[in-house]
């Protein structure tokens, strides 16, 4: 049975706590998470202008930059068509991006999992989308980590949103090798097989939520099971997009 998570990551939101929140932002106006210098909730506007510009032309299938606005799609997914039906980038997974990024997965600055959630519902198009999900880790590294950063994106999305987030729809049923050390032909055969669908997604449109996208073989290995299961459509909110 799909268990929808709709009201987990919104306890943080209660009168109280809300209450004491809007009093601190009176007093403490919150920082930019970029720089740091000047007042900014989650980016001061130069900063997201600088690192985070809407106007970069993209793939519209995987959010590849493209060298012009004009290029719809780019020639990969026109050849090989993916499973999914669109990608929703927020930067390349350039510095300080990257940097970012790796602060969230590998020391626990789960703070930017909130600036990269929030940046994320105000970027993304409206949709029609009923279910958010997250990619899943596999349990050895959500043991080694304490969280999954991805789930933790997509909540503060969910959060904006106000949508419902599925937390077991998708499960990894097999241990993979990190992507980052593979070939391009090989991160496909290597995501084969590794996740399964748990919950009813038939007739459904979902988002899946993903911190990085480097090939897009995990993304689209995701989709492929959701749509052989009976999604109407995937579409991918990611934070970065390597160039």
């Amino acid at each position: 049975m799909l268990w929808v998570d709709q009201y987990r990551w919104r306890t943080l939101e209660l009168p109280v706590t809300t209450m004491l929140q809007d009093l601190l932002r009176r007093w403490l106006p919150p920082r930019c998470a970029a720089c740091s210098l000047t007042a900014g909730d989650p980016l001061c506007a130069d900063c997201e202008a600088d690192f985070f510009p809407a106007s970069r032309a993209r793939c519209a299938r995987c959010a590849l930059p493209l060298p012009s606005p004009e290029t719809a799609v780019c020639g990969r997914c026109l050849a090989d068509p993916p499973h999914f039906g669109s990608t929703t980038a927020l930067a390349d997974y350039v510095p300080p991006i990257a940097g970012m990024v790796t602060a969230l997965k590998f020391s626990a600055r789960l703070d930017l999992a909130i600036v990269f959630g929030k940046l994320l519902a105000r970027r993304a198009p409206p949709t029609a989308a009923e279910i958010v999900a997250a990619v899943p880790l596999a349990f050895e590294r959500v043991a080694e980590r304490g969280f999954n950063q991805s789930q933790l994106i997509a909540r503060a999305f969910c959060g904006a949103r106000r949508m419902p987030l599925a937390t077991d729809l998708l499960r990894r049923i097999r241990h993979t090798l990190p992507q980052q050390s593979l070939k391009f032909d090989e991160r496909h055969r290597n995501v084969r097989g590794a996740f399964e669908v748990t919950g009813n997604v038939r007739g459904r449109t979902l988002l899946i939520v993903d911190d990085v996208m480097t090939t897009g073989s995990t993304l689209n290995e995701i989709a492929r099971i959701l749509r052989q299961a009976g999604a109407a459509g995937v579409h991918n909110l990611v934070v970065a997009r390597t160039p």
